[in-house]
């Protein structure tokens, strides 16, 4: 990987999971259910612009886990938000509420486009 590549956050975040549970001893089993979200939504959709052309824009939602509550979670918008950022962002939203003992779960949302170039 070149210095201007970043690592893929999905990958990063899966490799921090296996380092916690490996200290925490947590079971394989758990391991495993936090390692993919519950549901992941990739949807394209139109938007009609203010010079009444219509330009499609991709979106995502990541749910991680709801155990121990509702999915809490924005959404980003940027260019480059990609579905594995969203993974990430949402697993990571996940254990921050469990670590903080707020009754929520991760999730989080992705726009893909620029949004200083629109109004």
């Amino acid at each position: 990987m070149s210095a201007l590549e970043k690592p893929n956050p999905y990958t990063v975040a899966l490799e921090q999971l296996d380092r916690a549970a490996a200290v925490a001893g947590l079971p394989a089993a758990v391991r495993d259910i936090l390692s993919q979200p519950k549901n992941e939504i990739i949807i394209n959709f139109p938007v009609r612009m203010d010079s009444g052309e219509y330009k499609m824009f991709k979106g995502y939602r990541v749910q991680h886990s709801n155990i121990l509550g509702p999915y809490k979670g924005g959404i980003r918008y940027h260019e480059q938000v990609s579905l594995d950022e969203v993974k990430a962002l949402a697993s990571w939203m996940t254990y921050k509420c469990a670590l903080h003992d707020i009754p929520f779960g991760g999730g989080k949302g992705g726009i893909k486009f620029t949004p200083r170039h629109h109004s």
